[in-house]
Formats: structure tokens, sequence, C-alpha cells
């Protein structure tokens, strides 16, 4: 199978991009809007998908890596205003104080990591990895010295991708008294020096 990778989504798979990402962090944001279709169609209209590089296979999107950098991030165009207009007051006021929970900004001269997903059927396949050192070596011709993301205690799969590609832990939140409400306990900031 041949699996081709672009820098910027390609807007014919936004559709695909919202379920692959709400397939990885859906748990996360169904506090925040529990109904999974208007989860996925608020997800798809907010992407700013050239804040993304995919995966591609036999014309599917099977991969997903966003990043926030200086010009701005994937999750971007999910704000206050638009989930107020999208959710209404209430539900939008609400999904807005959890969003805010998972709410980070990069340092200067740092990328930061907005995710990574990989097609269930897919994993194993070197996916994962391979979207990484895109986005690394998007970060370096930005001339950014460092990469940094956060992984949730429950994303053992993850965290171990994120070692082999030579993150190092630099700090672990923990946070029990909210595993009720969002589903993890902790989470750990991994940081990746560009040399």
């Amino acid at each position: 199978m041949n699996i081709s990778y672009a820098h910027g989504v390609p807007e014919r798979f936004r559709h695909a991009a919202a379920v692959l990402y709400d397939n990885a962090f859906g748990a996360k944001f169904a506090v925040a809007v529990p109904a999974r279709e208007r989860r996925l169609r608020l997800l798809a209209e907010s992407f700013q998908l050239e804040h993304a590089i995919g995966a591609i296979a036999d014309e599917k999107l099977v991969g997903i890596a966003g990043f926030h950098g200086t010009a701005g991030s994937l999750t971007g165009g999910m704000t206050f205003r638009s989930l107020i207009a999208r959710l209404g007051l209430l539900r939008g006021s609400w999904a807005a104080v959890i969003f805010s929970l998972y709410d980070r900004r990069p340092l200067p001269g740092e990328l930061l990591m907005d995710g990574i997903a990989v097609a269930p059927d897919m994993r194993g396949r070197g996916i994962g990895g391979k979207l990484l050192d895109l986005v690394t070596k998007h970060a370096r011709e930005q001339n950014l010295k460092s990469i940094r993301l956060d992984v949730i205690d429950t994303n053992l799969g993850a965290r171990t991708l994120y070692d082999r590609s030579g993150f190092t832990e630099i700090k672990t939140e923990s946070f029990e008294s909210l595993r009720w409400l969002l589903g993890f306990g902790a989470a750990t900031t991994m940081r990746k020096v560009i040399a």
C-alpha cells in the first residue's frame, strides 16, 4: 500500500480529518460536546487544515498531525465566538470552559503539537512516526528550536511513540480530582530539541 504525505491536509479530507481526530480525542471533547455528530461538525468547521500534515493511502486520509506555530493552529478556528455561534449561548459557553482546560500556547522558538491521530486499521505501519518526522522537518524549516506536546496518562501507545521519537519528559501534572470529568487524571509535557 502506497502512503503519501501532504503538508496542509487537502480540503476534500476535511470531514475525514474530523473523524480521525474525534476517534483519537473524542473522549476528551465529549465532555464539552456530547453528541458525536455535532462534535464532528464542529471539528470539521473549525479546522485550519494548513496547520497539519496528512497521511493518505488509496485516496483515504489515514493519519493526521496537527501543530500550533506562530501562524496558527489546526484547532485555531475553535474560538469562544465560534462555539457560541455553532452551539448556542449555554452549550457554547460550557464547551469554551472545558476547552480552556486544554488550551496551550507555543513558547518563542517552539512548535506545539496540536494532536496526532492514525486510523485504527492503519496503526503499526510507521505512520505516526513518519508524521512526527515530518512535523520535526517543518519545525526545522521554520527555524524553531523545539517541539512540545502533552500526552495523557491513558494513552500509553502515544507515550511510547514519543519516547521512541526523541521526546523527553519535562513535567507531569496530576488532576485526579477531575478524572471523573475528563476521563484522565494526569498529563505529561514532553519536548524534543531540534538540532
